[in-house]
């Protein structure tokens, strides 16, 4: 049995706030069309300014957790913003890097970097092999740890290490974990097969080049690198922690980009899901309950745990000192101060593996093992399969009553009492639980039981009552005698205007027609909850065309389509059941098959079911009648 633990670490905060790194990269070419030199610069190693767009003689100041100017190199943006997070992914927690900014502001360069100079992803991932392989010796730990990379490009979610595979579902569990069914999970060992799967991948990935820049990513990169580690000795405990590192596309001003056809799309996806990671901010910060919008956007969806979830979060911001980068410098700067706000609740999230002791079952088979007990078992079986034919629901709790759950119930008070103080309080409180809801259970159990036994005497009932006649299962003599009335009524309904001359076929119609309609208003009146017997109404009721004169019945059916063809809106909407919304879509049908051929193919209007088109039939049919009688 394993149970899932959420525990915190002692020395460790119970929240967490995302820190936020601002990196400055340098500046690129000779000075800009305002020769104005750069409109950002950093005044120490937390702060910095930019000319205010409003009053240039004025600058507005940030402050920020690092801020990292444009001689800073990748290795000391490594050291001082990631690895400080690194260790809390042996412990079980999550952790996450991502990189913020405008298109062209360097934020690949800062996760991936080159040969010479490697970014945060590979210098992170070799961290976390040095760290296990570290904790491996000194703890009695045996760890795992696997990789998966995607991409979200036009909010469709992409597996880079299986790029044949189409757009994957997000999911969240029942301990509100995210995850993607279907992705690809590898297990690595060592550095060099992380390299050997990373690389193609990375290849993988959609880019473009826009005016702005050369190799410009078309969507957001997530790399996934997940840390198992088990205890080796009892109670076998299993944690597992994730390490996101996201590769954030850079929202662009399509003005300046030049983007069109293909690049014009995947830049509305790209700053749609910037501007809803705008929106979760911005509600994370609210001091008002309001929902925060994860669901709107697949990236943000992703980075739940990232922002107000459960990870230890950084985020570096990349910017760029030219001016015509300044408004999207300037938005960057703004995002980033509201995001050093958001407050996260990192815990640990472990299992406990409860083993199994089915000491009792084992000697119960041993006992039904012995001799005699052939025909104890077939009589079991029996009654298992009697309880199945009477659909006694109770057999799938059977399992219950079994000594292996009290087994199990003891083995968890063992291991309580084996556990530190601190975890013996919430021990405790699982194990009052369990006995709550295994007592519930029974409860369950024997009213279940109950109605076995209330099944198996109805269907004596029934088995005894075979060889009596079923005309015996009495219905209520009002509803019978009704039924025998309203059947006399519609038959001389029926027949009599078959017996009057031809002369007066219309007026006779009309005249019984009527009186059927109020026999059929009249026995719903008297038996509203009976039913009347199936299939008496409506063969009556689907039999009334064969009662008309050939000759009549087809000059009213030509007439009806005369009018379906060539009709005015007005006149359509004066046929029966025909409103206006079904007079538009009958003029809208005509523009485009042209006239109906017959009268069958109304049917194809929306909304016109057949027994919509019998009515119609038999309605219009009437009111023919009456204009020709008058």
């Amino acid at each position: 049995m394993a149970q899932r633990v959420a525990t915190s670490d002692g020395a460790a905060k119970k929240t967490s706030r995302v820190r936020v790194a601002v990196r400055l990269r340098p500046y690129m070419g000779g000075e800009d069309e305002k020769d104005e030199g750069p409109c950002v610069r950093g005044l120490d190693s937390q702060n910095l300014e930019i000319v205010n767009w409003r009053n240039a003689t004025e600058t507005v100041k940030y402050h920020f957790d690092v801020f990292h100017d444009e001689k800073t190199t990748q290795q000391e943006v490594f050291l001082s913003s990631v690895k400080p997070i690194l260790p809390h992914i042996l412990t079980g927690q999550n952790a996450s890097v991502f990189a913020y900014g405008p298109t062209g502001a360097g934020k690949t360069h800062t996760m991936m970097g080159s040969s010479d100079q490697p970014g945060v992803i590979p210098r992170a991932v070799r961290e976390v092999f040095k760290l296990v392989k570290v904790k491996a010796d000194e703890e009695g730990w045996d760890y795992s740890i696997g990789m998966s990379y995607l991409e979200i490009y036009n909010e469709k979610v992409l597996d880079l290490l299986s790029p044949s595979s189409q757009d994957l579902p997000i999911r969240e569990n029942k301990d509100k974990n995210i995850f993607i069914p279907g992705l690809t999970h590898t297990t690595i060992s060592c550095f060099s097969d992380f390299d050997k799967q990373f690389v193609p991948a990375s290849l993988n990935r959609t880019t473009a080049s826009t005016k702005l820049n050369q190799r410009s990513s078309r969507s957001h990169a997530i790399l996934l690198i997940k840390v198992v580690r088990t205890q080796r000795a009892a109670p076998h405990r299993k944690q597992t922690g994730k390490l996101y590192l996201i590769d954030l596309a850079g929202s662009e001003d399509n003005r300046r980009t030049g983007n069109q056809g293909i690049r014009l799309k995947e830049s509305g996806a790209i700053n749609l899901s910037l501007f809803t990671l705008n929106k979760v901010v911005d509600s994370l910060n609210s001091s008002a309950a309001v929902r925060v919008p994860y669901r709107d956007s697949k990236l943000t969806r992703l980075l739940q745990d990232s922002l107000g979830g459960s990870s230890h979060s950084v985020m570096i911001t990349n910017i760029a000192p030219e001016y015509k980068y300044y408004f999207d410098t300037f938005g960057a700067l703004n995002f980033a101060s509201k995001s050093k706000l958001v407050v996260n609740k990192p815990f640990t999230c472990e299992t406990v593996a409860v083993p199994a002791m089915p000491v009792k079952r084992a000697r119960d088979d041993h006992t039904a093992g012995g001799s005699g007990t052939e025909p104890h078992k077939k009589k079991q079986k029996d009654e298992r399969k009697t309880e199945q034919d009477c659909s006694s629901p109770s057999s799938s709790f059977d399992s219950l009553s079994e000594p292996s759950v009290m087994d199990r119930l003891i083995a968890l008070e063992k291991l309580m009492m084996n556990c530190q103080d601190k975890d013996k309080l919430s021990m405790l409180k699982d194990v009052a639980q369990s006995r709550k809801e295994i007592q519930e259970l029974k409860e369950k159990q024997k009213e279940f039981e109950n109605k076995a036994m209330l099944f198996r005497r109805l269907d004596g009932e029934k088995s005894s009552a075979k060889h009596e006649p079923s005309f015996k299962d009495n219905t209520a003599p009002l509803q019978r005698k009704q039924s025998a009335a309203t059947k006399a009524n519609k038959q001389q309904a029926v027949v009599q205007p078959l017996q009057v001359s031809q002369l007066q076929p219309l007026q006779q119609l009309a005249v019984v027609k009527k009186t059927s309609v109020c026999v059929k208003k009249k026995v719903k009146t008297i038996s509203d909850q009976v039913e009347p017997p199936d299939g008496k109404e409506n063969l009556v009721e689907t039999g009334w065309e064969f009662k008309l004169d050939t000759s009549v019945l087809e000059q009213s059916r030509q007439k009806i389509l005369h009018v379906l063809n060539t009709g005015s809106l007005k006149e359509l909407k004066g046929l029966q059941q025909i409103g206006d919304k079904k007079a538009k879509l009958i003029l809208g049908w005509r523009e485009i098959h042209g006239h109906f051929l017959k009268l069958e193919d109304v049917l194809t209007i929306e909304g016109m079911t057949a027994k919509r088109f019998s009515t119609f039939m038999k309605v219009n049919h009437r009111q023919d009648c009456n204009t020709n009688k008058r």
